[in-house]
């Protein structure tokens, strides 16, 4: 058995198919079919079954991929380490990162992370928070970016910080004229929503129980994006987060961000890995950086952990 047919196993359980697995690994499919046919022999055990619906896992592949993807994850960390110890953090990362935080968090920090470590790299995808911690755990990812309450008993949690929700009601809205809002002024307010896979969502039903306010279940929006136009259009209110807010939210004539008396409404995002992870000490230093770079342009609007 050798590293390459292990490498070329998981590439081809991702790619489910042989052509494209080749073309992935920048080999030739009869060299991909080879050495696959040689590590099932050496295993003594078919790790995969061809079919109309392409190249799949028997039940022994799926056991043994996850074997497969943990030996590689210790070469690369081994790899990793030796060049941390001679030049700092290097090497190339797949990061998950939810989808109501990475475009309006990843601009302010990933220059500053590249710039202190020119050679660390980051392959990102945009994901609901429990599928990124099915794939982390799966080995499909090497850190995630997501908003806390994470599966901390399996994995490891670097809190980085809070990020306030702002309430956002239209200008025409009733309660834009006000100062600030009581809460019983919400009782029975409409407050738009995004769909129930969004960890998002249940942030805001549990703000809308505490308020007494009713949640538009028929009209769930599928973007930060969609909420704020469905607001603007006087649909109902919405809560969202400060990052989103200072990012998109620029024209007073269209949207107020109004504050809700006596109530402190944020959520807490972290850096989260394996504990098996080999980078465990390099990110350790990704999120100490990462905390810096959001103190030093977005301390106007989150509150840094300590």
């Amino acid at each position: 058995m050798t590293l390459r047919q292990l490498q070329y196993f998981v590439a081809l359980a991702e790619a489910s198919n042989f052509r494209r697995a080749a073309l992935r690994l920048r080999v030739s499919q009869p060299t991909l079919t080879n050495q696959i046919a040689a590590l099932e022999s050496t295993l003594s055990v078919q790790l995969f079954e061809r079919s109309h619906a392409g190249t799949l896992l028997t039940p022994g592949g799926r056991t043994l991929l996850l074997n497969a993807r943990r030996v590689l994850e210790e070469l690369r960390g081994l790899v990793d380490g030796a060049d941390s110890l001679s030049r700092g953090p290097s090497g190339t990362y797949r990061l998950g990162v939810t989808p109501t935080l990475g475009p309006y968090l990843l601009p302010y920090v990933l220059p500053a992370l590249h710039r202190k470590f020119d050679s660390l790299h980051f392959y990102v995808r945009e994901g609901a928070p429990r599928d990124l911690e099915d794939a982390l755990l799966a080995g499909e990812h090497d850190l995630l970016l997501l908003p806390l309450p994470a599966n901390a008993g399996d994995l490891n949690v670097a809190p980085l910080f809070e990020e306030p929700i702002r309430f956002v009601v239209s200008v025409g809205h009733p309660l834009a004229k006000e100062e600030e809002i009581e809460p019983e002024m919400l009782r029975g307010e409409p407050v738009l929503v995004l769909g129930e896979h969004h960890l998002f969502h249940h942030q805001i039903r549990i703000l809308c129980e505490r308020l007494d306010a009713r949640m538009l279940r028929d009209f769930e929006g599928t973007s930060l994006d969609t909420l704020r136009q469905m607001v603007v259009m006087g649909m109902g209110s919405a809560f969202l987060p400060a990052l989103y807010v200072r990012s998109e939210v620029h024209r007073p004539d269209e949207l107020r961000v109004m504050q809700i008396k006596g109530m402190e409404m944020s959520r807490t995002h972290a850096l989260v890995w394996r504990p098996s992870s080999p980078g465990d000490e390099i990110f350790r230093k990704i999120a100490e950086e990462l905390r810096s770079s959001v103190q030093a342009h977005l301390s106007a609007d989150v509150r840094i952990c300590t």
